[in-house]
């Protein structure tokens, strides 16, 4: 594989057309489709997931982003393996870039999402919330005169449902978790400390390659015996959000809007241009996908330390995908 120095979306432009939208494979069983992946059921109790190249946003898929599938996959590869010592997960390998074979888990039906600033552009983040007048979300108290983008005294948990029919995400307080019987008092005391501990190690990770984890989403399941595992992917940008940190106190000083490294830049796109959940969404031209995937390279490259291995431009994914897991069928 080839490797690069400073990517252009010129450099990008051979992989336009090369993305990877569907993974359906019918040799494998159990096939269930997520916003972005693939999930197939092995009989004995494994699961192969396929990261596609879709970008979900607004309770919808907005487009395709070449390379996007193998950048989240390596990205939450280098992740598991930095925070295994305080949260076991569901990795058994990796036959493709694109692709992890993994323990298949009873997904725990609440999703835990941690934040340490007033950000965010989707209708459960805490900024549009508090923008619509709500000072009293997912169980806390938020004062007035917060400016958006503001860091939190400590970061919080603001946890959702987890829409397994690839629905909407509802907001949940820590009350109704229990209450509901989504999980017992215990097991919510030990996955808000995991999720915290995960985090914090984000945090100080992000901070010595020059960036600042915003805020994340965790998934995690139960294994056999009943002890809460990893899942799904971790401190990826699709389930993160990272600003560079040297600029970030002069851009909120002023009121502009931290340098984002994450699919908010496609987002903002599109709410520049329509209501993403009441309007058609335009269709999002190459220049900018292209430019998404040099984004997403980008936070491979600064988050690891390594170039990003580009694939061949000319080997379709699922056909590579397609050799690399014929083991399996």
């Amino acid at each position: 594989m080839a490797t690069n120095d400073k990517l252009t979306i010129q450099d990008l432009a051979a992989y336009a057309r090369n993305v990877l939208r569907d993974a359906t494979i019918p040799e494998l069983p159990n096939h269930y489709r997520g916003k972005v992946r693939e999930n197939y059921e092995l009989s004995d109790g494994r699961r192969i997931i396929v990261a596609t190249d879709r970008l979900s946003a607004f309770d919808r898929i907005l487009t395709a982003v070449p390379l996007k599938g193998q950048v989240l996959t390596q990205i939450a590869r280098f992740w598991f393996d930095r925070t295994r010592d305080i949260c076991p997960n569901h990795v058994i390998e990796y036959p493709d870039p694109n692709v992890l074979v993994c323990r298949n888990l009873k997904i725990m039906p609440v999703e835990i999402v941690v934040r340490d600033y007033l950000a965010g552009t989707t209708s459960t983040s805490i900024l549009s919330m508090y923008k619509a007048g709500r000072r009293d979300m997912y169980g806390h108290h938020f004062p007035d005169g917060m400016r958006p983008n503001e860091k939190l005294p400590q970061p919080i948990i603001t946890p959702t449902t987890k829409a397994f029919d690839a629905g909407h995400d509802e907001e949940l307080t820590p009350d109704q978790i229990v209450t509901q019987g989504l999980l017992s008092a215990e097991q919510w005391a030990h996955v808000s400390k995991l999720a915290l501990a995960l985090f914090a190690r984000g945090q100080e990770i992000a901070r010595q390659h020059g960036l600042i984890l915003v805020d994340t989403k965790y998934e995690f399941g139960f294994d056999a015996d009943g002890s809460i595992v990893l899942a799904d992917e971790i401190h990826t940008p699709d389930s993160s959000r990272y600003w560079y940190a040297e600029s970030y106190p002069a851009r909120f000083a002023t009121g502009e809007k931290p340098e984002s490294f994450d699919k908010d830049f496609v987002r903002s796109w599109v709410v520049a241009r329509c209501d993403p959940y009441a309007d058609a969404i335009p269709e999002i031209p190459d220049e900018i996908n292209l430019e998404a995937a040099r984004i997403y390279i980008s936070v491979y490259e600064q988050i690891t330390g390594e170039k990003f291995p580009l694939p061949a431009a000319d080997q379709p994914v699922l056909e590579r995908i397609r050799a690399n897991l014929e083991r399996y069928f």
